[in-house]
């Protein structure tokens, strides 16, 4: 066992508590095993009714994957590690008791995975949401072909084109969290689920209600040019937005940096995950996964970011209109082996 995640059975409660507090809780590939087995484990205990996973810092809930490691594994890239990650979504997704997420500071990437597709997510004062892989060179996964084109309107499709960041108002009033409190409530939280008290009562207790920063005439525009059907038309629609919007400038600036490719990816998931459900989404996001990994632009997007920190990425290609569509489809088309299977639940 790591000493990156701790588990334990506090009364009728299953806790999982994330603890690679320098590493902002990016998940291992060891965290990710761990955590299978014990859902496992406690799914068939009489004595477990709920599991809640929390973190122990205030910092980071969790900052996503372990980035680097995927950088320093180019030409060979752990397939296993997204084989297992993805399974590891889809049992939480399918998990036949009350699953908790009580989520303060950053939440990205992996750290998204392992929460929002619980039952129960609650959001802290301090919580900050995003997907920000389009900046990277990589595709919003871990389940968010699912859950992002399912938040309110268009603001799925926004963040994964985008990366942009959420508080605690708009987790609560746009579709990430299904509470909101402060995380000084999240021990009470936790010992009154230990002695059986029931999970909506607890929750709803200490559930702020919470109205979105983006005013309504932002969402009408966000909501208006996200759901064009293709990049190039988004652009557009907002470029036209903007001479009377704030909001279609910043989503313009927002866009502006990102990689190309994986802004018209990350378009094609949420389209294609709106109707889908959630292992198609999954095993949608497997298959990306072995295409994107053998192109040039996440290690790019890495280096600028991470190894180099000049923040300077060249992206291939480098602008939005030169983007081959008929490249793009060819992320989404089925593998010749190897797809994503699932365990029963």
């Amino acid at each position: 066992m790591s000493h990156d995640i701790s588990f334990e059975q506090r009364g009728c409660v299953g806790l999982i508590i994330l603890q690679r507090v320098k590493a902002l809780n990016a998940l291992s590939y060891d965290m990710v095993k761990e955590l299978a087995l014990k859902l496992e484990d406690w799914k068939t205990q009489d004595s477990i009714k709920a599991v809640v996973l929390t973190s122990a810092s205030d910092k980071a809930f969790s900052a996503g994957g372990d980035i680097r490691a995927l950088y320093d594994s180019r030409g060979n890239p752990p397939f296993d590690f997204f084989f297992d990650e993805y399974r590891l979504n889809r049992t939480i997704f399918r998990y036949p008791k009350p699953y908790i997420s009580l989520i303060n500071g950053i939440v990205m990437g992996g750290g998204v995975g392992i929460s929002v597709h619980g039952k129960y997510v609650v959001a802290g004062e301090n919580i900050m949401f995003a997907m920000p892989e389009v900046g990277i060179g990589f595709f919003p996964d871990v389940g968010g072909t699912y859950f992002l084109p399912r938040m309110k309107g268009k603001v799925g499709t926004y963040l994964a084109m985008t990366g942009a960041r959420f508080k605690q108002a708009d987790c609560a009033s746009l579709g990430f969290a299904t509470h909101a409190t402060q995380s000084e409530n999240f021990d009470d939280i936790i010992a009154r689920l230990a002695k059986g008290e029931d999970v909506e009562t607890v929750l709803e207790s200490v559930n702020q209600q919470f109205e979105p920063t983006l005013q309504a005439q932002d969402l009408a525009v966000l909501d208006e040019a996200f759901a064009k059907p293709t990049v190039l038309e988004i652009v557009e629609t907002l470029k036209t937005k903007a001479q009377n919007s704030p909001f279609a400038n910043k989503a313009l600036k927002q866009l502006d940096g990102k990689s190309p490719t994986s802004i018209h990816i990350a378009l094609g998931q949420m389209q294609r995950g709106e109707a889908a459900d959630f292992e198609d989404c999954m095993a949608l996001e497997y298959r990306i996964i072995h295409r994107i990994l053998y192109e040039t632009d996440f290690y790019e997007g890495v280096r600028a970011t991470i190894v180099d920190k000049d923040g300077a990425p060249e992206w291939n290609p480098a602008r939005l209109e030169s983007v081959d569509p008929a490249k793009i489809d060819t992320h989404f088309a089925p593998l010749e082996s190897g797809e994503l299977t699932f365990y029963e639940i």
